[in-house]
Parts: C-alpha cells; sequence; structure tokens
C-alpha cells in the first residue's frame, strides 16, 4: 500500500502562485495513477487533477484548466501540482491520491490519500 505526505499549502494573496508536492512510499510508485482532489468547508471533496502513471494522460477540472499543472517525477516518488493565478474559490484542503486503476477511475473514486495540505487564498 501506499503511504502519501503532502506539503507546500499556505496562505497567499489572489493571484500568486503555490506548488504543492507529495511524497510517497513504496516501490511500486510508478504503477499509480496519481491525483490532487479538494475539499472547502462545507462542501464534498471535489476532483482537481491526475496523471497516469506514464505522465502521458492528464486531466483536470474545468475549475483549474489553465491555471493548475500536475506533473510527476517517478524517480523521486513526487507528484507535484503548480497552482497558478490563484483564486479565493481554490481555499481548500488539498489532498494527494493515488490509484492503482486509470486516470478516469481515479478522477471518479479516488484511492489511498494522504492527510492533505491547506491552501489558502486571500482577496
Amino acid at each position: 500500500q501506499v503511504q502519501l505526505v503532502e506539503s507546500g499549502g499556505g496562505l497567499v494573496q489572489a493571484g500568486d502562485s503555490l506548488r504543492l508536492s507529495c511524497a510517497a512510499s513504496g516501490r511500486t510508485f510508478s504503477s499509480y495513477a496519481m491525483g490532487w482532489f479538494r475539499q472547502a468547508p462545507g462542501k464534498e471533496r471535489e476532483f482537481v487533477a491526475a496523471i497516469s502513471w506514464s505522465g502521458g494522460i492528464i486531466d483536470y477540472a474545468d475549475s483549474v484548466k489553465g491555471r493548475f499543472t500536475i506533473s510527476r517525477d517517478n524517480a523521486k516518488n513526487t507528484v507535484y501540482l503548480q497552482m497558478n493565478s490563484l483564486k479565493p474559490e481554490d481555499t481548500a484542503v488539498y489532498y494527494c491520491g493515488a490509484s492503482r486503476g486509470e486516470v478516469a477511475a481515479f478522477k471518479r473514486y479516488g484511492g489511498a490519500w494522504g492527510q492533505g495540505t491547506q491552501v489558502t487564498v486571500s482577496s
């Protein structure tokens, strides 16, 4: 079972950028689809972005397309989420996830989760 630890969250102003990192343990990291969900106060957890084990398939929520970029470094067992042009509505706890399924399955069902990292965007 893969274990995940997120980092990189913080308090920023609207228009700023942040990069989230998710470090994974386990020898089979490269076989997992990875991605990010987020949960704002009083709302359900929602899909943000996902990347296949090879990096060849990437998907984003419409709300972050053009602003967020997901990437992975299998040699470092790490997945990243570069977030640019942040908006107050991006404020949430961001969770890194891993799934042995495809990106589409991760987008729908999620997977194993990290503890989350808080992102707060002030207006």
